[in-house]
């Protein structure tokens, strides 16, 4: 019988692996780089502003008042320098801000008379000097970053055109039983399947390509392989499967990998609920995921264990846990990891009800998983780790 790991050990083993397989870094147009990984560290490739700009529109002036005025600066002019004490330029909000320009008068604070232009400049300046946001050369962001709509903005300015990033890992899912009804009401000893319309969304929302939904597969050690091996011809990296993870008559999981000649990472965690959790190697480099059937246990799987896998993959760090505090008792599960669902209530985190392997009326309204480490109890006040099940962002 396989000794299941330690829960945090799993985490880190899959990581490792998914980081070793992190494929090579590609160039993609800013356009179409959200959700993907930075593979290099931001770099400005200028200072910013590249050159001193209005943050007003008013009159660049050189010396005292009264200044006269020797031109225009619109935002996307090149400005010729102010070569004279008592003179200025009307300049816009953008404009570069002429050299020799000693302050700028807003237009509500300034009185233009007879060509000439009087007023009083504010204590702070009402410009930006050139590096002032960043200096060329200097690292913005680290490589690992995910690419967010501001990481876009924020190279954009700095003058990139493409960003050196991971590709999105390709996901596909596996869904066996042949239990499960994919369209009406559950009855007669079939259930409806809650995962392929699930799995799929929470695998987008973590940043991947689904390449390949199916099933139901059915429970043949026949069906399961053609399935696995029709996942790794749609280009899968990454195949999730649900069910088939226990040795019972009708689980066929272990017998595929073992005939595709997969090799484990992690076979079995020690982790309440759903243990029977396992990732796998096969010899073309996929890695499959093998998630509980019961809902509950496949998203205590996925965040467990996917998750963690994607994040190597993808060259980001392992996925980090918060912490909250107890609002209530939360048992223990003796020598195992107890994932407890819980909700946020005036700030305090507290179990939800609906909590069995096989619901999701619980996981539907909870903020994540507060870790319960092996031979302890969570008691209230007391702060626990807390897995985060992911929003409605992409991460």
């Amino acid at each position: 019988m396989t000794l299941p790991i330690a829960w945090s050990a799993a985490r880190e083993a899959v990581f490792e692996a998914g980081s070793a397989a992190a494929p090579a870094a590609v160039p993609v147009p800013l356009a179409e780089s959200d959700g993907l990984t930075l593979a290099a560290g931001l770099v400005t490739l200028t200072d910013l502003p590249a050159f001193p700009t209005s943050s007003v529109d008013g009159w660049a002036a050189r010396g005292p008042a009264p200044w006269r005025i020797v031109g225009r600066v619109l935002a996307g002019d090149a400005a010729e320098p102010l070569a004279a004490d008592g003179t200025c330029v009307e300049i816009a909000t953008g404009g570069m801000v002429p050299a020799g320009t000693t302050a700028i008068v807003r237009v509500e604070d300034s009185t233009v008379t007879g060509g000439a232009v009087t007023g009083e400049p504010r204590k702070l300046p009402d410009w930006r000097r050139r590096g002032e946001e960043a200096a060329a050369g200097e690292e913005l962001l680290p490589a690992g970053t995910p690419v967010t709509p501001g990481v876009i903005g924020l190279a954009a300015s700095c003058g990139y055109d493409t960003l050196l990033c991971r590709p999105a890992p390709r996901t596909a899912l596996l869904v066996f039983g042949d239990e499960l009804l994919t369209a009406g009401l559950p009855g007669k000893g079939r259930v409806r399947d809650a995962l392929g319309p699930a799995l799929p969304a929470w695998l987008r929302r973590a940043g991947t390509e689904v390449v390949a939904a199916h099933g139901p597969v059915g429970d043949t050690l026949e069906d399961h392989v053609a399935a696995l091996r029709g996942a790794v011809e749609a280009g899968a990296q990454v195949i999730c499967t649900t069910g088939g993870t226990m040795h019972g008559p009708v689980d066929h999981l272990h017998p595929a990998l073992a005939e595709l000649g997969a090799e484990y990472v992690v076979n079995t965690v020690a982790v309440r609920p759903g243990f029977p959790m396992l990732v796998a190697r096969l010899p073309g480099g996929q890695f499959v995921a093998g998630l509980p059937g019961n809902p509950q246990s496949t998203f205590v799987a996925l965040v467990s264990l996917v998750l963690p896998l994607l994040a190597g993959l993808t060259g980001r760090a392992l996925p980090t846990l918060s912490s909250v505090t107890l609002g209530a008792d939360v048992p223990g599960r003796g020598d195992f990891t107890h994932l407890a669902l819980v909700t946020l209530d005036g700030g305090r985190a507290r179990p939800v009800a609906h909590v069995g392997s096989a619901m999701l009326r619980g996981l539907a309204g909870s903020v994540g998983f507060a870790v319960i480490p092996p031979g302890t109890e969570g008691r209230a006040g007391a702060v626990a780790q807390l897995v985060p099940l992911l929003d409605g962002e992409r991460s």
